[in-house]
């Protein structure tokens, strides 16, 4: 069985092609794996001003809580 010029080439080729499309499609699926990551990223990311609002919500509660603790603690 003789193998020809043609038939050789399109055996390297497909040696060649398939790997190089198989690792283009990892790549492509990749990417879109982190863009989807950093639109979510976007959609849940908090602004300064809602930072600082939840940051003096909480410094608020805290010194509700430690004039608590001081007025029970005067108390004794």
């Amino acid at each position: 069985m003789e193998i020809s010029m043609w038939m050789f080439w399109n055996v390297i080729l497909t040696l060649v092609i398939a790997p190089a499309v198989w690792a283009f499609r990892g790549l492509i699926q990749e990417v879109k794996r982190i863009d989807i990551l950093l639109n979510k990223t976007r959609e849940e990311y908090v602004t300064r001003g809602e930072l600082k609002d939840s940051t003096q919500a909480v410094m608020d509660a805290l010194h509700r809580v430690e004039d608590k603790l001081d007025r029970v603690l005067s108390n004794r």
